[in-house]
């Protein structure tokens, strides 16, 4: 007998303690099981110590752990071996004082930033909903409120909010319990949100070739509706080569970044990160602008997800909240895709979205002919020289092509169609007349 190891599942061929670690992970996320007496392939090799394990990993599980857990004895061509059914615990579960998860096919431990997360989310809370007992309203930015309540009443999104008090309609916003504040206000509207949380500012970059060319650098401080102007503001005047006008959101500029999806991503960075790690960070170069902030994707959501409609899972929900209500983002779980459509519409490559280094980057390509843009494609080396040969002289025929490589006619015309059927070229023409050029936005 074979199983399949999956994501909720783990294979050892014998046991060992440390793989209470496993189990603790599996307790903390979805659940899981561990079989014990199979090798990595799914193939029951069998341990001869079953009758001991079966009383002894049950007991171990109780004891470190705190839980329970099924244990089954179960056997296949005289060979025993042993499942462990961990089930999912509301509560959070720790092994000797430390914390791990189960997150996708591998087992972590959870630290800094992200055991706060854990806690919190274990506790039904979330970062932005906890009360920030340091601060109380002379903390908070008047003048940023009106242009919040302005934005609001343009977006028709918070009726009658212009007769409320400061702390009214904080509380109908949900950012005060018991008339104190919480973290979502100060990150909002604070006069200082750095006061309390350091990392709450953006670093901008602007490189040459490389993340080690860097030409000069700016930082943007101050509460999330304040930042999302400055940093507009500072990519026009110092970074872009070409300025954009913010106000005008539902202009496509082909050949420039598209409004939108600038301003969308700085939105979705502001809403979405994690307010304890590192700050946000925009690298601007020649040919793309990348928007890194700190905190993965929810469980559960991928980056495939991303590209189309998706349940919405803020990481701050109160923050979003709010900045729904303001009209600053249109609706929850569409932020990426009308980064996209934007950019499509440009006639721009499709945004690069990753997690990396501990958090979300998406990236903006200024035209799709860059030498990355075009190895991502997977250009072969006679695909790359009539790229380079047409930027040159603005157009190739079907005999330059083969000229060029040395190849048949047969071979070039299924390279061209291949360039063509990928937006690089643009076919002009019909038979012996035909000829290719780049395409518009290449």
């Amino acid at each position: 007998m074979t199983k399949q190891e999956q994501q909720n599942t783990e294979f050892k061929s014998s046991w060992h303690d440390d793989y209470l670690k496993w189990i603790c992970g599996f307790a903390n996320a979805q659940g899981g099981k561990i079989f014990i007496g199979l090798n990595d392939t799914g193939e029951v090799v069998g341990v001869g110590n079953y009758k001991e394990l079966m009383e002894s990993v049950p007991n171990k599980i109780h004891d470190f752990l705190g839980i329970l857990a099924e244990i089954n004895l179960d056997q296949s061509d005289g060979k025993y071996y042993i499942e462990i059914v961990v089930p999912p615990y509301s509560v959070p579960i720790s092994l000797r004082g430390r914390y791990y998860y189960r997150s996708g096919s591998t087992k972590q431990e959870l630290t800094g930033a992200a055991l706060n997360d854990f806690l919190l989310r274990k506790s039904g809370k979330t970062w932005d909903d906890v009360i920030e007992p340091r601060a109380g309203f002379g903390d908070i930015d008047e003048k940023t409120v009106a242009t919040f309540l302005k934005a609001s009443e343009k977006a028709g999104r918070l009726p009658a909010n212009e007769s409320l008090a400061l702390p009214e309609l904080f509380e109908k916003l949900r950012l005060t319990e018991n008339g104190q504040l919480k973290r979502a206000a100060i990150i909002l509207f604070g006069k200082d949100p750095a006061k309390f949380y350091p990392n709450t500012f953006v670093k901008i970059g602007r490189f040459g070739k490389d993340d080690t060319d860097l030409k000069f650098q700016e930082t943007e401080e101050g509460n999330l509706i304040e930042i999302l102007q400055a940093v507009l503001e500072q990519l026009n005047h110092k970074f872009f080569i070409h300025a954009i006008e913010f106000e005008g959101m539902h202009r496509i500029e082909k050949g420039e970044y598209p409004v939108p999806a600038i301003r969308e991503m700085l939105l979705n960075a502001l809403v979405h990160r994690n307010y304890m790690g590192a700050p946000i960070q925009i690298r601007v170069y020649d040919d793309k602008i990348s928007i890194w902030n700190e905190g993965t994707l929810p469980e559960g959501l991928t980056l495939d997800a991303l590209k189309r409609s998706h349940s919405s899972r803020p990481r701050n929900p109160i923050i979003a909240d709010v900045s729904f209500k303001g009209g600053y983002i249109d609706a929850w779980g569409r932020g990426t895709i009308k980064i996209l459509d934007t950019c499509k519409q440009a006639e721009l490559p499709e945004p690069e979205m990753q997690e990396q280094d501990g958090g979300f980057i998406i990236t903006l390509f200024k035209n799709k002919l860059t030498e990355e843009q075009l190895v991502k494609l997977g250009l072969n080396d006679r695909q790359l020289k009539a790229v380079h040969f047409v930027k040159e002289k603005g157009r190739i025929t079907n005999s330059e092509y083969q000229l060029l490589n040395d190849i048949s006619d047969r071979t070039a015309s299924r390279d061209l169609e291949i360039l063509t059927k990928s937006g690089i070229f643009i076919k002009v023409g019909e038979k012996k007349g035909a000829f290719y050029k780049i395409n518009i936005g290449g």
